[in-house]
């Protein structure tokens, strides 16, 4: 199988012609507009996917009067009351047996050769999530579906956001923080595999379900594929399109608790997410001072976006209420009592990390992260899009001990492609990539915990003590420069009553030439009417 790196789908190469093997689901939910429904029906019965491997399963989200299906359309009808487009096609989504879900809205007519288009990727790979390309049209919808779409819809014009992403990152192939948005629920097909993975539609949300769930096929490993030729007609503009404002505002709202990629929605330096930007999953059992040091350290850095997974046996602890110094068991309470109220972090017998994590920090026992590390660790791993990184800490006659910061959606896509008995780190500098860096340069301590704790009051007291120097001689700097502003200030206010006088003196001079310019005009006058005055020589 070949491995797609990022979202550089192009070595994929789907074959123009092939033999049809998957089954497609279309799912379409509906509400309403019973002649819409007709004509996308109709754009479906002409399509040259073969039909025997194709299943229509409308579902009817409580329309009154109810949807009816057509004479001789080979579809099912699925009634869904709870409202909403999500519970809707969750609805269809149980009822649905294909290899691939074709996403449909009941107002989007497609072209007859738009599912064989989005099903040749499916053929190529079964990670895959493909959106076609749709157009906006305002024409009247006609009775019967015409042979000529194009000349029965246009002019339309295009999905311009759509068309604007794939245009500006290369077709989705040039590397995209957010690949994930191509998922629009108006004609996309997905991997059922990958949908599985990912889970249904969180009926949860107002707007957004489209994206959100977007998201969570990216964390399960899914490739985004534009593809032009799998060509639609919306019949009329989309809610987005005509509140677009009022929906980002909806929309934005609940998203920004459960799309960590999001950062710019997550703009308080220090509140809790639904999911957090990074989990970092620690040993429990390795002593109370040394859990303590790393866990407090991961609390305090400059990356609040994170929550802390301890792992160890909590559900067998039975606290010695007797002697309680003499409990063997003594640290892991002290874990378990330390932190049992602390909402960043929990306490779980086997790793449990939410699937929508988008990094997992993997910490060995006895290491304690500088203020910044996880910061800069992620920085490294955003720079080219990175699957892995590795966090040199020391080498023992034992091997290399590190610890890694994961992105998940590489892990998963890693875990699809993976060989029999290939090493999984291998198959993730395939699709992504691995990178090392030094512990000591980013700031990984190995100290016992009371060392670390005087080390850094003592560094905390020595950087408090250079700031104030700091400042004290930035308060010097700033007095010498008030003063010298000051003497600018009198030289500038003597400057002006130097002006003033100036100033004055040419009024004074320019007002009695003036008056002798007036002076002059008038003897001039006097002499010209004298002399006119004069009876002329003969």
């Amino acid at each position: 199988m070949k491995r797609v790196r990022g979202n550089d789908y192009r070595v994929l190469e789907p074959p123009e012609h092939f033999t049809p093997e998957l089954r497609v689901s279309v799912i379409i939910p509906a509400y309403g507009a019973q002649n819409k429904l007709d004509l996308v029906l109709q754009g479906l019965a002409r399509q040259t996917y073969p039909a025997e491997l194709t299943e229509i399963i409308v579902v009817d989200n409580g329309s009154v009067p109810p949807l009816r299906l057509p004479a001789g359309v080979d579809a099912r009808l699925v009634r869904c009351e709870e409202p909403g487009r999500a519970s809707a096609r969750n609805a269809g989504l149980a009822e649905a047996v294909g290899d691939v879900i074709h996403w449909l809205d009941s107002d989007v007519v497609l072209t007859p050769g738009a599912i064989e288009a989005h099903m040749r990727w499916h053929h190529a790979a079964p990670y895959l999530s493909v959106t076609g390309y749709i157009r906006f049209t305002e024409v009247e919808p006609p009775a019967v579906l015409p042979d000529d779409l194009e000349q029965a819809f246009e002019p339309a014009e295009p999905h311009a956001w759509l068309v604007g992403l794939v245009e500006r990152t290369d077709g989705l192939t040039a590397y995209s923080p957010r690949p994930f948005s191509l998922h629009v629920g108006g004609a996309t097909s997905v991997s059922a595999r990958l949908v599985e993975a990912a889970g249904p539609m969180d009926d949860e949300l107002i707007v957004g379900q489209d994206t959100e769930m977007g998201y969570r096929l990216a964390q399960a490993g899914a490739v985004f594929v534009p593809e032009p030729r799998a060509r639609a007609y919306h019949l009329g503009p989309t809610m987005r399109m005509r509140h677009q404002k009022r929906i980002d505002r909806v929309s934005h709202a609940f998203v920004a608790d459960r799309i960590p990629a999001y950062q710019w929605l997550r703009t308080h330096p220090y509140r809790q997410w639904k999911i957090p930007n990074v989990t970092a999953v620690l040993d429990g059992t390795a002593g109370y001072e040394a859990v303590r040091a790393a866990v407090d350290a991961l609390l305090a850095g400059t990356v609040t976006d994170l929550s802390v997974v301890l792992v160890g046996p909590w559900d067998k602890l039975d606290r010695d209420r007797r002697a309680p110094l003499k409990d063997p068991d003594l640290d892991l309470v002290l874990v378990q009592g330390h932190y049992e109220h602390e909402s960043r972090v929990r306490l779980v017998v086997e790793e449990e990390v939410h699937p929508s994590v988008p990094f997992v920090l993997r910490l060995p026992p006895g290491w304690v992260p500088g203020e910044d590390s996880v910061s800069r660790l992620l920085n490294v791993a955003r720079a080219d899009g990175a699957g892995l990184v590795n966090v040199l800490l020391e080498e023992t006659p034992e091997g290399v001990v590190p610890a890694r910061l994961e992105r998940v959606s590489a892990f998963a896509r890693a875990r699809l492609v993976a060989r029999p008995g290939e090493p999984l780190d291998d198959a993730v500098d395939d699709v992504s990539a691995v990178r090392w860096v030094e512990g000591e340069k980013y700031g990984f301590t190995r100290e016992p915990a009371e060392l670390h704790g005087r080390r850094a009051a003592y560094q905390a007291g020595t950087q408090a003590a250079a700031e104030a120097a700091r400042l004290a001689k930035e308060t010097e700097r700033l007095r010498a420069q008030v003063a010298k502003w000051r003497d600018e200030a009198a030289r500038w206010r003597k400057s002006a009553v130097e002006l003033r006088r100036e100033v004055g003196t040419l009024r004074r001079q320019v007002h009695a030439a003036t008056r002798a310019q007036r002076g002059m005009r008038a003897i001039l006058s006097g002499t010209v009417k004298r002399a006119l005055r004069r009876k002329p020589l003969t």
